[in-house]
């Protein structure tokens, strides 16, 4: 039987560098069979990161925020308080070793989530993350990026509850200059972290597979990875 699966939340803002060293000595334990899968809930200061696709010309403000190379796929994208990451760690060797549909069922987290508050997040043929319509057009709401290591995942989702939307415009948010970025307060939700955490564990189940469902739940400092 797989140890019970874990949600760790930090309540305050962890650095990127910290949370990298933290999620591959957690997928090396779960690799290991040494510890549970696990989903981890924070935030970040702001800060941009770079995926392993980045192009040169995306990052248009070096200045603004401290700048990270990321091992996780995609291209640039920014972190910061209001937005809810979840790094996702499970071992994909035993739910069928499909790097896609793992991706697709990301992806389907964050839609069913998004509509615990009434909002339609959508899938893109042509582009990453989870989108939605907008007065103004289509606006990116979530963004994704995943990185795989002998089966086991990390990195994973950053959804947007109220971060400063501003802060985007020192990058290509995603490669992707003709779209904009929002977030649930932009679309006049209010929400708490609290609410959208909720969210988040109350869809997982439905997703992904519920042979891993019997879960646990705690408040977590950087030091207890």
């Amino acid at each position: 039987m797989p140890l019970p699966m874990q949600w760790l939340i930090s309540d305050e803002p962890v650095d990127y560098p910290q949370a990298v060293r933290v999620m591959e000595e957690r997928v090396a334990a779960i690799r290991r069979g040494t510890a549970a899968e696990a989903i981890w809930l924070l935030e970040h200061p702001p800060l941009y990161t770079a995926g392993t696709s980045a192009g040169e010309g995306e990052l248009l403000d070096a200045n603004r925020f401290p700048v990270y190379a990321s091992g996780r796929g995609g291209r640039y994208t920014y972190h910061g308080p209001g937005q809810r990451v979840a790094y996702v760690m499970l071992d994909l060797a035993c739910r069928g070793r499909d790097v896609r549909a793992f991706v697709h069922s990301l992806e389907a987290w964050i839609i069913a989530a998004l509509a615990r508050f009434g909002v339609a997040g959508e899938r893109r043929q042509d582009r990453v993350g989870i989108w939605v319509t907008t007065p103004a057009g289509e606006a990116k709401i979530a963004a994704l990026g995943v990185r795989v290591r002998r089966w086991v995942s990390y990195h994973g989702i950053a959804i947007n509850l109220d971060p400063e939307l501003s802060h985007f415009a020192g990058i290509v948010p995603c490669g992707l200059a003709a779209y904009g970025v929002t977030s649930l307060a932009a679309l006049g939700v209010v929400a708490s972290l609290d609410e959208l955490d909720q969210a988040l564990r109350e869809t997982f189940s439905s997703i992904f597979d519920s042979n891993h469902s019997q879960l646990s739940l705690r408040r977590t400092t950087l030091a207890e990875g």
